[in-house]
């Protein structure tokens, strides 16, 4: 049975879903977290304060600095105001998949 992952294949990337816990005490990326659904959620802490988007604006960041991927690659397409969160990756589904589940593994 395969690894729960928290990546999803879009047609024009991934999705990926997100907990966040803004105000922390640095910015990372602490493992996965299981959802009620059954999934798993990336868990994700960044220091900014959950004002006028500075939190989604520290998420993305860590996660394109994580990744080696551009800022503008990846986008929070649900839950803004909200501490579970989906985000888009653009680029090629199964590049970004493959490189991303290794990335995943190296976490663990």
């Amino acid at each position: 049975m395969p690894e729960p992952s928290p990546f999803r294949a879009a047609a024009d990337g991934l999705t990926a879903t997100l907990r966040v816990a803004p105000k922390a005490a640095r910015n990372a990326v602490a493992g996965l977290a299981a959802e009620p659904d059954g999934g798993v959620a990336l868990r994700v802490s960044v220091t900014a304060a959950p004002e006028d988007g500075r939190a989604n604006a520290a998420v993305v960041a860590l996660l394109a600095k994580e990744w080696r991927l551009a800022k503008s690659r990846i986008a929070v397409v649900a839950g803004a105001t909200d501490r579970r969160k989906r985000i888009h990756i653009a680029g090629d589904p199964g590049e970004l998949l493959n490189s991303l589940t290794a990335w995943l593994a190296g976490l663990r």
